[in-house]
This record gives structure tokens, C-alpha cells and sequence, in this order.
């Protein structure tokens, strides 16, 4: 049986797992083992989610999934890992993992190993796991203003915080009295697709992708 998040996941009868560095941050853009498309892993709402953010051949669509109103989407930008939760005392978050193979969801850890790796392990029926090592090509991605807005949004009491003087003004003669949504975060530097220096970032904030904002409401 095979698993793979967009890739080949392997799954065996055993697994050997590499020894967690403490104080590793799994957030940042990663190659996938066999180079086909990065994986861009944040810090969303409390758990670690990650959604492909490049793709060596354009223009993928997840045509295995058996929800036939998701067959026609896009691979770029869709979750790959899911509401992923950290363990208690150890540097490994564990949740579920889409394999686009098969369309199917599956348990899942990650744990960084060492500052440019990260160990991916996936698992059906909880113990036929196999997994493979993903390689960084981006720096660790500072906090979501998505994740300070849904805290905000917490703790709120209700009444909306009043504008400092003269913003209110300069909000509604730039928008004409219109709330314009919040820009996406910018794109962390070093995080540019391979090959394609300089070009626009397709995929942006993961946290403000549809799906993963979605069901962290």
C-alpha cells in the first residue's frame, strides 16, 4: 500500500524515526522527497497546517478525491496537513495527512530533524506506517496576523475598539465608507518558488486559505 501526501509516502511494516531536535521549527516551505512540489507548513489557528504552495508540473487537480465536488480543484493551494496538534514534551505534531493518491485522510505526525529537515510519518489503521524526510526550502514563517485576529476575535466583548484619531477618516475617504478585508501576510523572504525567482506567490497565507480558515471557524 502507498500513501503520499502529493508524493510517495511509503508505507511498511516498521519504521525508523530520527531523533526530534528540540526547539526545531517545522513552519516554513519543504521539498517533498522526490522534488514534485512544496509543501508550505504554518502555524494556523493553534495547529500546525500545511498546503502545497508549488508544483514542479502546473496545473494539478485532485482528481481522486471521492467528494465529486472537489474533483476539479486545484492541487496549488489545497491542505495537505491537517489540524495538526503539537504532543506534550516533545518537538512532533500529530493530526491527519490528505493523500492525494488516493483521496483519502490518514493519521500523521511531523517532527522536525534538525533545522533544514522534516520527518513525515503517516499510518492506516494505526499501525502499517512508513514516511520519508522533506528538505527546507524556506525560513521559518512568522505568526499569521490571521492567528492574532482570531484571538482577538476571542476575547472580544463585543463592542468594537475605537479608531485612533484621524484613522477613521482616512479608512472611510480611501475605501468610501467601505471596509476593505485585511491584505494577505506577506510572503517570507527566501520563500520563492524554485526556478521561478521573483514571481508572484500564488498560494500566500495559508491561514487565509478557504479551507483552512474554514475549518478552524
Amino acid at each position: 500500500m502507498r500513501l503520499a501526501l502529493y508524493t510517495g509516502l511509503i508505507l511498511a511494516g516498521g519504521y525508523a524515526g530520527l531523533t526530534p531536535a528540540l526547539g526545531a521549527d517545522p513552519t516554513g516551505d519543504w521539498r517533498v522527497a522526490d522534488g514534485v512540489a512544496n509543501i508550505r507548513v504554518a502555524q494556523c489557528y493553534g495547529s500546525m497546517w500545511g498546503a502545497v504552495s508549488w508544483e514542479k508540473q502546473p496545473g494539478g487537480r485532485d482528481e481522486n478525491n471521492p467528494d465529486a465536488s472537489k474533483k476539479n480543484r486545484p492541487t496549488l493551494g489545497m491542505a495537505t496537513l491537517i489540524d495538526m496538534k503539537k504532543k506534550p514534551g516533545v518537538d512532533q505534531w500529530e493530526g491527519q495527512v490528505y493523500n492525494a493518491k488516493d483521496g483519502q485522510l490518514y493519521s500523521a505526525t511531523i517532527t522536525p530533524a534538525g533545522p533544514d529537515q522534516l520527518e513525515i510519518k503517516g499510518c492506516v489503521m494505526g499501525f502499517l506506517c512508513g514516511g520519508e524526510t522533506w528538505t527546507r526550502v524556506g525560513p521559518p514563517i512568522p505568526s499569521s496576523p490571521a492567528n492574532a485576529m482570531a484571538k482577538g476575535a476571542a476575547k472580544s466583548s463585543g463592542t468594537a475598539p475605537k479608531p485612533q484619531a484621524g484613522q477613521g477618516a482616512q479608512a472611510a475617504q480611501a475605501t468610501g465608507g467601505t471596509t476593505t478585508p485585511a491584505p494577505a501576510a506577506p510572503k517570507a523572504a527566501g520563500a520563492a518558488k524554485p526556478g521561478q525567482k521573483g514571481a508572484a506567490d500564488p498560494v500566500g497565507d495559508i491561514c487565509l486559505l478557504p479551507e483552512i480558515a474554514g475549518f478552524a471557524h
